[in-house]
């Protein structure tokens, strides 16, 4: 499968809270989307060697800077990248690109819509601000969000999106992860 470079330029993925760039999922991401460019990014804290999550106060700006600057450095416009990331990841690529942060899609893996057992608290406020084509794959049993909890709130979405539900739960398995996001980068 091939990518039109015109229109994607490149991807950027960070990790869930606890993990870093060399999460399972987004090693294999790249390896898939060879020779499309992948910048795998930690947050701040990890390269502190903290392993607490990161603050979105540091996360946002941090994620649009660093994009910012990859695009720079590929020589394209930031808005032909691909922003995403798994879980805390996403939502922060997701909150970047609400506050105005250039992208040509939005990758949303394992949204952690709300924390397990606590539907009341959603993280959905900043999401009638994203506009651009999103994509969200997630588990079928994931605790952070049902993928009818996902349908209902990500109807809120201010662009085009669509929910690819996979077995598993909040840590998928990786191959039909990385199909549904080759699938949906090649249209």
């Amino acid at each position: 499968m091939s990518f039109d470079p015109t229109v994607v330029a490149g991807v950027v993925l960070t990790p869930g809270a606890s993990a870093d760039r060399d999460h399972r999922t987004l090693v294999a991401l790249e390896a898939a989307l060879a020779p499309l460019p992948v910048l795998r990014l930690n947050f701040p804290n990890r390269e502190r060697g903290s392993r607490a999550p990161e603050r979105a106060e540091v996360a946002v700006p941090y994620l649009r800077e660093r994009a910012d600057a990859w695009a720079d450095e590929l020589g394209v416009d930031p808005a032909r990248l691909v922003l995403g990331g798994r879980s805390f990841g996403g939502r922060m690529a997701s909150m970047a690109v609400a506050q105005g942060q250039p992208a040509a899609g939005l990758l949303l893996l394992s949204y952690p819509l709300h924390p397990p057992g606590q539907p009341d608290r959603l993280r959905t406020e900043h999401l009638p601000d994203v506009r651009v084509p999103v994509l969200a794959v997630s588990g079928a049993r994931d605790p952070f969000g049902s993928p009818e909890e996902l349908t209902e709130h990500l109807a809120a979405l201010g662009g085009p999106w669509e929910l690819v539900t996979v077995t598993g739960d909040h840590s998928p398995k990786d191959p039909p992860v990385v199909a549904a996001v080759r699938t949906w980068l090649g249209r």
